[in-house]
C-alpha cells in the first residue's frame, strides 16, 4: 500500500516540476512583450511555448508527465509604425513580439489549476501515509 502512495507522490512531483517550467516560460513571455530587435529591421523577442509528453518513470513503474520541448511560437510578428525606434525598417514599421498577455495570463492560470491540483493530491497522500503511520503505532 505505502508502495502505491509513494507512486503517487512520484506522479503529482512530476506534474508539479512541468508545471512550474510552464510557469517559468509564461514568466519570460510576460517579461519580453514589449522587447523589440535593436538594430534596423531586427526580429523582436519571439513568444515562447511548451509541450509536454507521458513518460514511463522505470523506478516508480508509473507514466508520468515531463516538458518535451520548449519552441519557439513562428506566427506572424505584429508590426507598429515608429520611425523614432532604431528597430525600425526602411519604411518606418518596427516588429514586434508575438506575445499577447492575455493568452499568457490565461496559460498562467491554466498551469496554477494543474499545479494547485498536483498539490492536493500530495496532500491526501501524505495524509493517508500519516494515519498509516499512526494505525501502526
Amino acid at each position: 500500500m505505502t508502495g502505491d502512495l509513494n507512486r503517487t507522490l512520484d506522479i503529482s512531483a512530476a506534474g508539479m516540476d512541468a508545471q512550474t517550467t510552464r510557469l517559468r516560460v509564461i514568466a519570460e513571455n510576460l517579461a519580453n512583450q514589449d522587447t523589440t530587435g535593436s538594430s534596423s529591421g531586427a526580429d523582436p523577442y519571439r513568444r515562447k511555448t511548451i509541450t509536454f509528453e507521458s513518460t514511463l518513470d522505470r523506478a516508480a513503474d508509473v507514466e508520468t508527465v515531463r516538458v518535451k520541448n520548449i519552441g519557439v511560437d513562428t506566427s506572424d510578428l505584429p508590426l507598429r509604425y515608429d520611425p523614432a525606434n532604431p528597430a525600425s525598417n526602411a519604411q518606418g514599421y518596427v516588429k514586434l513580439p508575438n506575445v499577447n498577455s492575455f493568452i499568457e495570463v490565461m496559460d498562467m492560470r491554466e498551469a496554477e489549476r494543474s499545479y494547485s491540483a498536483n498539490l492536493s493530491v500530495m496532500q491526501a497522500t501524505r495524509s493517508m501515509l500519516n494515519r498509516t503511520i499512526d494505525l501502526l503505532k
